[in-house]
């Protein structure tokens, strides 16, 4: 850790400062600001160049409170001062390519794939610009959840998937005061050029570490792990957000020859 510390630089403070933040202060992120963020956003790295992403600015306050309901029922959402929907657009080059003249193939699994990842990537460089600005940011997951609701009220083409949004705003005293959570520790998460699985000894010690570090040196492993899986895994919005990424993936279907 101390080695870490002599290698902290402006970047490497404002990532490890980073935290999800789900409540802001009741003042206007300027539009100069927010113009930066998206400058942010579009210097990121991507595939050949091609930014295959759109970004929505949701700027109507229905719209705001519709999202806030369809994703997961989190008020917190209608109240962000900033909120950014970054979607993989995999229809923009086919239209492209069709207004040259050409006559090109369907989408599939693998443009899709690339073109979240061109999203996501362009999403956490706002992010990490957002954070030299003072602004706090939160990831909602939760906006691939109920498809044909959001693909109706964002009018989405089939092409086009919601793979991020962000809200954003500057947050409150007690915000900004709440200790990051804790990560797990490298040796559980980086392997040396070949994947490996980790025992069910490995897998107790890595979250134990971690509760450990956090503060809850008591933690029982069993009925702590089972009220996360219940939460989270096992949980209604899960397994929502699972049906609509299969309604939205249906479009990137290969047709059988």
């Amino acid at each position: 850790m101390e080695r870490m510390e002599q290698r902290m630089n402006d970047t490497m403070r404002a990532l490890f400062a980073r935290k999800s933040v789900r409540a802001f202060e009741a003042k206007e992120v300027p539009g100069e600001v927010k113009a930066a963020l998206l400058q942010a956003a579009f210097q990121a790295p991507t595939a050949g160049n091609q930014m295959l992403y759109t970004i929505l600015d949701i700027t109507d306050e229905a719209l705001k409170s519709d999202l806030a309901e369809l994703c997961d029922h989190q008020p917190f959402i209608a109240k962000a001062p900033v909120v950014l929907i970054f979607l993989a657009d995999c229809r923009r080059w086919l239209d492209l390519y069709r207004a040259a003249g050409l006559s090109p193939r369907a989408a599939g699994p693998g443009d899709l794939l690339l073109a979240m990842a061109d999203a996501i990537i362009a999403a956490q460089n706002a992010v990490v610009a957002a954070e030299s600005f003072g602004l706090g940011s939160c990831y909602i997951g939760d906006i691939l959840e109920n498809c044909e609701a959001v693909r109706a009220r964002l009018s989405l083409p089939d092409e086009v998937v919601p793979a991020a949004m962000l809200v954003l705003g500057y947050p409150t005293a007690q915000q900004s005061a709440r200790k990051k959570p804790e990560r797990f520790d490298a040796k559980q998460i980086v392997f040396e050029n070949a994947y490996r699985t980790l025992t069910k000894e490995e897998h107790r010690a890595m979250y134990l570490e971690r509760e450990a570090r956090a503060g809850k040196p008591d933690t029982d492993f069993e009925a702590s792990v089972t009220a996360f899986c219940k939460r989270k895994y096992e949980g209604d919005f899960s397994l929502e957000m699972s049906r609509s990424a299969a309604s939205y993936l249906r479009a990137f279907q290969l047709q059988e020859e």
